[in-house]
């Protein structure tokens, strides 16, 4: 039996090899979800996103699964425990940040029935398929990607720039950009 052809950027890692056949680029629609991979993208912010997916249980222990109910309610007390949380990265900023994010992604819902109305919105609420023949080539950005990037952070969002949103819009599948010799290309 032959290896499946994956994405270059997974090759060799089990856990990310994992999280690329199962998770990345699969249309997202699931509120708890998109807020998950919001809060993950926040605290990739400048670092790998093996990093992150190697944390990512520290992570959903130490964010009460990632709960945004419950994390737009944290005291202080809370947030300078997770400071201290060494299974985390422990960016005060990015803490913060996730803590804003959730009152904000709350009143997103309001707005609009779900955050997932909203931000589907940005490529009329169906994934948006490209042609990537080398993942090194894709663009970290786009205009789709910098327009909901400016919108977020009208609405006080932090850590939510063109890059870290085009990451999230690969993740949670707004956009397919496996590459097209990739088995999961057609699949998602």
């Amino acid at each position: 039996m032959s290896e499946k052809k994956r994405c270059g950027w997974c090759e060799g890692d089990a856990l990310y090899e994992s999280y690329h056949d199962n998770e990345w680029g699969v249309p997202v629609y699931d509120d708890a979800t998109i807020f998950e991979f919001l809060v993950l993208e926040t605290f990739q912010a400048g670092l790998s996103w093996i990093t992150i997916l190697r944390k990512r249980e520290n992570f959903r222990k130490a964010f009460d699964a990632f709960d945004y109910k419950k994390i737009a309610e944290y005291p202080e007390e809370k947030i300078q425990e997770l400071l201290q949380d060494a299974g985390i990265i422990r960016n005060k900023l990015k803490v913060r940040a996730t803590v804003n994010n959730a009152q904000l992604f709350m009143k997103v819902q309001e707005e609009f029935g779900s955050f997932s109305k909203y931000i589907w919105g940005f490529v009329d609420g169906k994934p948006i398929t490209n042609a990537v023949v080398d993942y090194k080539k894709a663009p970290p950005t786009t205009e789709i990607s910098d327009a909901l990037s400016k919108d977020l952070k009208k609405r006080g969002f932090k850590f939510v720039g063109s890059t870290v949103i085009y990451a999230h819009m690969q993740a949670t599948g707004m956009i397919n950009d496996h590459e097209v010799d990739c088995f999961r290309y057609k699949e998602v």
